[in-house]
């Protein structure tokens, strides 16, 4: 009857920088594991693998490109994440989101456009299936029965 919610937290043994409430940075910030920012940046954040956790009293007025971002805090600019896109309350972002997978929580402040795009594959071309493939596969009857 009822759900068991699930805890989207990271272990904190993941976390291999924080940056506390009192920090305040200015330009861009370049990272490879998991960064928590419970402060405020400025600039751009950047990461081709990385996860970044935006804590509750976090302010970032920022363009965002990672692999993965979870949103607890505030947000001004763009989210680009080839992974996924998480967001909850009392999360507000300002600004657009792009990711393969978008989770907005209810409780959040979202004001921009979603686009979920596909992940891209090694040769870079989009993860789309071919369509002249998919028209040599024969169509099934919806009442069809085989009888032995």
């Amino acid at each position: 009857m009822f759900k068991k919610e699930k805890n989207h937290a990271v272990d904190s043994a993941a976390i291999t920088t924080l940056l506390g409430r009192d920090t305040i940075i200015e330009g861009t910030l370049t990272f490879k594991e998991t960064i928590r920012v419970d402060g405020q940046i400025r600039g751009k954040l950047i990461s081709a693998e990385g996860t970044l956790i935006v804590g509750e009293n976090a302010v970032l007025d920022a363009d965002i490109q990672v692999a993965v971002a979870i949103v607890r805090g505030k947000v001004n600019g763009r989210v680009e994440a080839s992974q996924r896109v998480e967001i909850y309350a009392p999360a507000q972002v300002h600004g657009d989101i792009g990711a393969p997978a978008v989770v907005i929580d209810s409780g959040v402040v979202f004001n921009g456009n979603c686009r979920m795009q596909p992940e891209l594959g090694k040769t870079g071309k989009s993860a789309k299936p071919d369509l002249k493939e998919l028209k040599k596969v024969p169509e099934s009857k919806p009442n069809e029965q085989k009888v032995a």
